[in-house]
């Protein structure tokens, strides 16, 4: 039996123990980045896409298992139900939100829907040309560039019904955007090229090539930058009235040899800020002009002690001053510095 003596001295350790344990959960938990302000859920199974509005007020999210919704960011309220067929859940493989947030535009596997973001309406109602891996809404809700899966990128004539300008790869385009005035588009592909086009003529400005597929591509809203991000390669950022590249967005090698790169980005309106997302629950704001990092977040997991994943399938910036991130596990994220 132990002694009043021993019993204080074992709880004494214990406290000790616990006291050391809570200074190495701190410690490691905010080395790995700050916790969300705050979340929503938004998908019970999981989301497998989403695009969030420039002004980070709305957010389209394509579900796994139950199509598609338009949800407002600042209570987390779903607004609508986005489905392409009466009755039925479109799986939803890529969508946007044009730079005004009038229009919303979602891409099933055999068709295209433009919405009304304050009715909640479908206007048009389109057979898609080909598998589209990615799409981005022109400003003014009037064109749409698609990525394909037939090697290359189409623009895409919303309010006539037609095809526009071809910009062509030698293999999947992956990612894509427009400039805010809808003048400069940029494709990603996996032929490892990004390349930025001239809208009104269709010709190729500027190519830079990487050393795997280019997965993710974003233009800044004036235009002036571009960011391309390849499978096991650099994240570059670079001049498109040149070409030129400016320099690259820290990654370590270690991690591109695990298969963290960047899921997500976005160019601050002003251009001078770069927020991007990993596969790995993190989310990064950087400085473009010197490609430092700003501030770095951390969202959790469904649960936290299985192996469950929460890669980011978006990001934004809101005009509060904050930061909203999507989760491939179901949840919206409100970050602040």
């Amino acid at each position: 039996m132990m002694s009043s003596v021993q019993t204080s001295g074992v709880l004494q350790c214990c406290r000790q123990l616990c006291y050391g344990l809570t200074l190495v959960v701190l410690i490691v938990g905010c080395s790995d980045g700050i916790a969300p302000n705050s979340s929503f859920e938004v998908a019970v199974k999981g989301a497998q896409s989403a695009s969030i509005s420039d002004d980070g007020k709305h957010t389209i999210v394509g579900s796994i298992h139950h199509g598609g919704s338009l949800w407002r960011n600042a209570d987390g309220e779903r607004l609508y139900n986005w489905n392409h067929k009466q009755g039925e859940y479109t799986t939803l493989l890529a969508s946007d939100i044009s730079a005004d947030g009038r229009w919303g535009i979602t891409a099933g596997p055999e068709a295209i829907v433009l919405w009304d973001t304050k009715s909640g309406q479908s206007l048009r109602y389109w057979t898609a040309p080909d598998e589209i891996l990615s799409i981005a809404l022109s400003a003014d809700g009037q064109q749409a560039l698609l990525g394909l899966e037939s090697h290359g990128a189409v623009l895409f004539k919303l309010h006539q019904g037609r095809m526009g300008h071809s910009f062509p790869h030698d293999n999947r385009v992956r990612s894509v955007d427009f400039s805010r005035d809808g003048s400069l588009a940029i494709t990603g592909s996996e032929d490892y090229t990004a390349a930025v086009w001239d809208v009104s003529s269709g010709r190729k400005l500027h190519e830079v090539e990487h050393e795997d597929d280019v997965q993710m591509v974003a233009l800044s809203p004036d235009g002036r930058l571009a960011l391309s991000a390849a499978k096991y390669d650099r994240a570059l950022v670079w001049e498109t009235a040149t070409g030129k590249v400016l320099g690259e967005v820290p990654l370590a090698a270690e991690k591109l040899r695990r298969g963290v790169r960047f899921t997500a980005a976005r160019f601050s309106d002003d251009g001078k800020q770069l927020l991007t997302g990993r596969p790995d629950q993190i989310v990064q704001l950087w400085d473009t002009t010197s490609l430092t990092p700003l501030a770095k977040w951390k969202v959790p997991k469904r649960d936290a002690w299985k192996p469950t994943s929460a890669a980011i399938v978006a990001v934004g910036f809101d005009t509060k001053g904050g930061y909203v991130a999507v989760a491939s596990n179901g949840f919206v994220h409100r970050l602040k510095r």
